[in-house]
């Protein structure tokens, strides 16, 4: 599906923060098909889109902090990105890049949620984010993976307004009658010492053929091809440089 505008409140971009950008630019372009573009000027350090097509999909930089890791940061789209910090700071979550301009292209803030999970808000001037979605190559969906359901519905529906929706077994996100994205529970699943972070989905035409190609090209399969009660079929990976992503079908 092509976008010319996102939803505010909705996912409209993710960053793949990696040590070794060009190692990542080519484990993806193999995997999904991406083209890479990086940004000459040194003030962008490093900043590459992600290109399917012609359509901007994601984008890769280089890690800013030592003890950064490697891994994928989702963004929402906001109407005023330095107001929503403000209400992000008093639900309690903390900014860890306060509100800046990222040149003419729009404003963004870096945040955690109160139990940790790392995510960012865009507001978009000339560029709106993901031009492409829900397609072969493209975002899918996003989730999050917490220990505190309880108090991440209370934050985000505050933050963003979202919609919650309870099954057996999984929490699902909505704006406007439709979802987009998840919430698991970590407890029983994870070591402790693994913190709380959000994930993207990205749709694929064969879950099967791109876990086994991920593999080949160096990805470790956390979850293996599986159908999901009445949801898509899906894997988990962790990329060469142990960045966590799934893929779902198309």
């Amino acid at each position: 599906m092509k976008i010319t505008a996102h939803t505010v409140g909705a996912p409209c971009w993710v960053e793949l923060g990696t040590k070794d950008p060009d190692a990542g630019k080519a484990f993806y372009h193999e995997l999904f098909g991406w083209r890479a573009e990086t940004d000459p000027r040194p003030e962008a350090v490093g900043y590459t889109t992600l290109f399917l097509g012609d359509d901007p999909v994601a984008s890769l930089t280089p890690l800013f902090q030592p003890d950064q890791p490697t891994a994928w940061t989702v963004s929402f789209a906001a109407a005023d990105v330095d107001a929503t910090a403000d209400a992000i700071r008093a639900a309690g979550g903390t900014l860890v890049v306060a509100p800046m301009d990222a040149f003419d292209l729009g404003r963004f803030a870096v945040a955690a949620d109160p139990a940790g999970a790392i995510f960012a808000v865009w507001q978009a001037r000339t560029f709106q984010g993901a031009a492409v979605v829900n397609e072969a190559g493209s975002l899918g969906w996003v989730e999050l993976a917490t220990r505190d359901t309880d108090h991440a519905k209370e934050f985000y529906t505050r933050i963003f307004g979202w919609s919650v929706t309870i099954g057996e077994m999984y929490t699902q996100w909505g704006i406007d009658g439709r979802d987009f994205g998840g919430m698991s529970d970590m407890s029983d699943q994870f070591p402790a010492d693994v913190p709380p972070y959000w994930m993207p989905y990205f749709a694929v035409a064969d879950v099967d053929a791109t876990t086994e190609r991920a593999a080949v090209l160096g990805a470790t399969v956390m979850l293996p091809p599986t159908d999901v009660p009445d949801g898509p079929r899906l894997a988990v990976l962790h990329d060469p440089q142990g960045a966590a992503f799934g893929v779902h079908v198309a």
